[in-house]
This record gives structure tokens, sequence and C-alpha cells, in this order.
């Protein structure tokens, strides 16, 4: 099990963190950021010079689970985690990673009024020489605006007059009785080359249907990945019930196939999307939402998509939109049209 003890810089994750390990039997301080400073040393200052933060570093992210995967199976747990995390993309990515590994996640928030984080940060910075004070003080807006999704999904500990014993022994309270506890859909990890299928749904507008999984980094179309032995319109129709509560009259008809080529760690494969047709009004009255799996959705314009979908999905998704309007479907390779897919351009 990890718990992931979150907040501002100055919150008191590390020195809480430390007290935790007398109140936790089998415990162990486990710090990613010690993996950011080794990828600093390591990663050639072109590509450094590319991020505002190691955190933006894919890497950087992957290696977070892979640790701490290794290190469970040297240690009896829990890691405790002191990392600040505001990107709820990071989030999902650690976060969902870490499920697909069976890994458990405590996601508990220390929090602090901005005065007294700000005494906190210029206390540090007395002792370091002043070094990390600006770098601090320029992540307190991310954090207030990190706040509303943090305080949404985390248990929050307010330390500002706590000390950090006190702060510790309230952690190991609220830990004891599972607090914060993230329940994510535990959807293994591929170990090679999928099909998956994609349905996509319309409304009055033609706005397209798209869903925020709590799983990994961006939005999706509703679907999943193609079981043993299943059709991929089933495996579409079957993965928009589950997923939105909704039955679709009728098997979709196929808009897109496009062959994902593997990019490690990624294995890639084949990803079909199909035409779900228009949501009658009291269909969309009806959309459930698994809170394991996805935790919102939204009817987006193509624009609107632009801002809110991988790259690899938007093209996809810009296929699909065109092969429907021409009325005949179309293959991609790696997003791109081949064959006559080209006279739709």
């Amino acid at each position: 099990m990890i718990v992931w003890l979150n907040g501002a810089f100055g919150a008191g994750k590390t020195t809480a963190a430390n007290e935790l390990l007398d109140l936790l039997p089998g415990s162990t301080l486990y710090e990613p950021e010690a993996i950011g400073a080794a990828l600093r040393r390591m990663l050639p200052k072109e590509r450094l010079g590319q991020i505002a933060d190691f955190q933006d570093l894919h890497s950087w992210r992957r290696l977070v689970v892979d640790t701490a995967a290794a290190l469970l199976t040297e240690v009896e747990g829990p890691l405790i985690t002191p990392m600040t995390l505001l990107r709820r993309e990071y989030r999902d990515e650690i976060f969902g990673a870490l499920a697909a590994r069976r890994i458990p996640v405590q996601h508990l928030l220390l929090h602090a009024d901005e005065p007294v984080l700000r005494e906190r940060i210029d206390t540090r910075a007395a002792d370091d020489g002043g070094s990390t004070r600006a770098w601090c003080l320029a992540h307190l807006s991310s954090y207030r605006a990190a706040l509303p999704w943090i305080t949404a999904e985390a248990h929050t500990l307010d330390t500002s007059h706590l000390t950090p014993r006190r702060t510790a022994e309230r952690l190991a309270e609220a830990i004891g009785e599972g607090a914060g506890t993230t329940g994510i859909v535990q959807t293994p990890e591929p170990t090679a080359e999928t099909v998956a299928a994609g349905v996509l749904l319309f409304d009055d507008r033609d706005r397209v249907l798209l869903v925020d999984p709590t799983y990994k980094p961006g939005w999706e179309f509703p679907g999943g990945v193609v079981e043993r032995g299943e059709a991929p319109s089933t495996a579409g129709v079957r993965e928009v019930f589950e997923e939105l509560g909704l039955r679709l009259p009728a098997q979709p008809a196929l808009l897109v196939v496009d062959w994902e080529p593997p990019r490690p760690p990624a294995f890639g494969g084949m990803r079909l999307l199909f035409d779900g047709g228009r949501l009658a009004a009291e269909d969309e009255a009806a959309l459930l939402l698994p809170g394991a799996e996805l935790r919102d959705w939204r009817f987006v314009t193509e624009e609107e998509a632009a801002r809110l979908l991988p790259a690899n999905r938007l093209e996809r998704l810009r296929c699909a939109l065109r092969a429907r309007r021409a009325g005949h479907p179309l293959y991609l390779e790696g997003g791109v049209p081949t064959g006559c897919g080209h006279l739709l351009r």
C-alpha cells in the first residue's frame, strides 16, 4: 500500500512522514523527489530545457510506479510518500498505473492556510540560504487551483495549528480508518498488442460524447479493450453499457480502423471507432458514471475536443467525423489515412 501525502510546499509533508514512520509498523519512507534528482543527473540538458518540472517527464511518472512496485517486494509497507501532486492528469497516470499493479493508494492532503505556508517557506529559506523560496512561493497559485479536485478525493487534514507529531498521529488515525482510499478500476497493464473498440455518441447538435477516466490522463471515447473471442462491435456495445448504463438499440456502424504502432513502453494494436448514433434527451439524462473508472462526461465540438484529447485520439476522432460525413469507414495507420483515405482530406 502507498500512503500519498499531498500538499503545497511548506505543508509539512516530509516532517510528518518521518514522524509517521514511528506510528505505522513496517512502513518505509518513499521519496519520489529522489527519482527526479537522479533523472536530472542522467538526462541531457537539451531534454531538461524542455520542461519546467521533473514531474513533466513521463520517465519520472513511470519510474515512480515501477520503483514503488519494486520496493514493495523488499519491505512490508506501507510506503509513506510525501510528494506534492497538483496536476490531475499526473495523478490519474500514477494512481491508475499503481491500481493496475494492485497497489492500493490512500491519498491524504496536508493543508495549511496560505499565511502559514508563507511563514513556513520563509523559515525553510532561512535554513537553506533561500534557494527554494522563490520556487515554493511560485507554486502557491498552482496549489490554490488544484485544491478543488484534490479535496474532492483526498482526506484533508488542516495542519495550520498542528505540531508535526500531532499531524502524524491524526494521519495514523485516518489511515487506520481507510480515509482517502482511492477506488480506481484495476485495469491490468497490457503485455502485448491489444484491440480496443470505442463508440462515438452524439447529441442533437452533433457534438460528440467524451469521458474522463480516473485511471489514465486525458479524455477518452466510451469503450475499451476487446476481450478474447469477442467481436469488436460487441465489445463497444458492452463497454458503453458498463461505463454509462446505456443500452445501444443496434450494433454500431464502423467509422475508423487505426493501427497504433508500438511505442515503448506501449505495445500498440488496433483501435476501432464505431458510430453509436444520436442520444435522445432521456438517454442523456439517464447516463451513469462508475466512480472507480470515470469521473465525468460531456458533449464537445471538434474544436473543444482538441483541448481535451491527446494527439493520437484527436486525429482518430477527426478522421472518424470525416468518415461519418462521407458515409464509409477509413483505415488509418498511426492516425493517418491510407489507401483512398486521402480523398477525404
